[in-house]
């Protein structure tokens, strides 16, 4: 554990993460400076949610507003960095150049934990898997008899509240499930007691540059780890199973073939996941049986299941957490039938490889002849989007495209041809306007499908909101 008393430290960013930061380190004597560049009146409401904390605590707090000047590094023992918030910033490079230490809300939440930690990282599924295990452990404590491996399991990270707003409640004895960006990875130099790695593939290259940088900031998960500590990879993945070099501790893993012998984790036997000891196959439940579509979702089941049994859990909540998992918003999220079609919310999808698991998720023998009517765009994250242009051109019949990625997205698919797919490609300024088109277009038996493969930072505030505003203009179709 960290003496913040009297030190001073300078918070980068006052969304979630840095207003989460600075209140718990005012409560634990620091001085605290939140800096934001936007201007004070965008960010009263961070203001308000610190007003609860009393003087003389509250005095610790000072407030920047509107740019990053660098005298507030003016004697600062260290800098925190919201994942927002880029390290090419000059104010960090400055701190990094006058030896301040940085660190982030989910170190500081490390370095104070009492508890076993489990950390989920990965280029996608990571809140899917991250939320199973948290249920595979929750659904534990249900079970009748025989006392609990784990007081009480918290979840959070990158995926709802930060785990440090909750983390002087936690025992010994409790279980810390947390999912770990890239964006907090990249500075981090402590890790989980154990680390999953899902799988590294092509993302945020408008933040790390390159792939070599990006593989180099999820990796850390598993650089701060002991040998004492367990490591999951996916073995499918070869961008998680190359990190096979940097494992410290003990090494399990999950994919569609049993693991190598003598080693822990999951696979599939079959129709069946199934786990493996070492020695012995354990059925969990028929593929069938996942609620939540596509292949993805049954690797994200088979990391959760490899994950929980190096935590200890039985395969009876594995089983139960699992058909009872009905997904998490945002990602392929059936919102309506409209016109006797199908519309989808997966505006999780910030890049194109998930755009494909997603349209892939409509391959089983029920889906494979429906027409799809796929609403991509956002902003591009410099990632590569030929694989998925091959992947429209086969299986997408009308392909409508919104905000700053639209041109690119259709420069590489190319025009629509007579007779062949996409039967039609739209361009529209913003997504309002495309659900409107595909409202024009779409007939009965098709699907409607919103999966991006942009971020959503050049219409709206985060996916969350552009998830939202989808669902309520699809529901709004129902009015006309």
């Amino acid at each position: 554990m960290t003496d913040w008393k009297d030190k001073r430290v300078v918070v980068i960013g006052a969304a979630r993460q840095g207003i989460v930061l600075g209140r718990f380190l005012a409560l634990h004597g620091a001085h605290v400076v939140i800096n934001d560049q936007k201007p004070a009146e965008q960010l009263e409401a961070a203001r308000r949610s610190l007003m609860d904390i009393n003087e003389p605590i509250a005095s610790r707090i000072e407030w920047f507003f509107g740019s990053h000047p660098l005298s507030l590094l003016d004697g600062t023992n260290c800098v925190c960095v919201s994942g927002g918030v880029p390290l090419d910033l000059s104010m960090i490079q400055e701190a990094k150049r006058l030896g301040i230490p940085l660190s982030n809300d989910s170190q500081v939440f490390l370095e104070e934990c009492p508890c076993r930690t489990i950390g989920i990282t990965g280029s996608a599924g990571k809140t899917t898997t991250t939320s199973l295990v948290g249920k595979i452990a929750e659904n534990y404590f249900k079970a009748p008899g025989g006392k609990p491996l784990y007081r009480k399991v918290w979840v959070g990270g990158n995926i709802g509240s930060p785990l440090l707003a909750e983390v002087d409640q936690m025992h010994s004895d409790d279980l810390a499930v947390m999912e770990l960006s890239s964006f907090q990875l990249e500075i981090m130099t402590k890790s989980v007691n154990i680390a999953c790695v899902l799988n590294i593939t092509p993302n945020h290259l408008d933040r790390h540059v390159t792939m070599e940088a990006y593989i180099s900031a999820k990796k850390r998960i598993l650089d701060y780890q002991t040998e004492g500590d367990i490591s999951v990879l996916g073995r499918d993945d070869p961008g998680a199973w190359d990190l096979v070099e940097h494992v410290h501790g003990k090494l399990c893993s999950f994919g569609k073939v049993m693991p190598p012998e003598a080693m822990q984790g999951s696979f599939m036997e079959g129709e069946w996941v199934c786990l493996w000891d070492g020695s012995t196959a354990t059925r969990i439940l028929r593929q069938a049986e996942i609620p939540i579509r596509g292949w993805h979702n049954v690797e994200n089941v088979l990391a959760a299941c490899a994950i929980s049994q190096t935590a200890g859990l039985p395969a009876k909540a594995m089983r139960e957490a699992i058909v009872s998992f009905s997904g998490i918003p945002h990602r392929l999220e059936w919102v309506h039938s409209w016109k006797g079609a199908d519309w989808y919310n997966d505006s999780i999808a910030t890049a194109p490889e998930r755009v494909m698991a997603a349209i892939h998720s409509f391959d089983s023998p029920a889906d494979i002849r429906r027409p799809i009517i796929l609403l991509a765009g956002g902003r591009d994250k410099n990632l590569p989007w030929n694989e998925l242009a091959d992947l429209i051109q086969a299986r997408v019949d009308h392909l409508i495209l919104f905000g700053e990625a639209a041109g690119k997205i259709a420069a590489v698919v190319g025009n629509s041809k007579p007779n062949s797919r996409p039967l039609s490609i739209e361009t529209c300024t913003g997504l309002e306007q495309a659900v409107k088109v595909a409202a024009r277009v779409v007939e009965k038996d098709d699907i409607v499908l919103l999966s991006p493969g942009g971020t959503s930072f050049d219409e709206f505030r985060d996916f969350e909101e552009r998830g939202e505003a989808f669902k309520r203009w699809v529901l709004n179709l129902s009015c006309m």
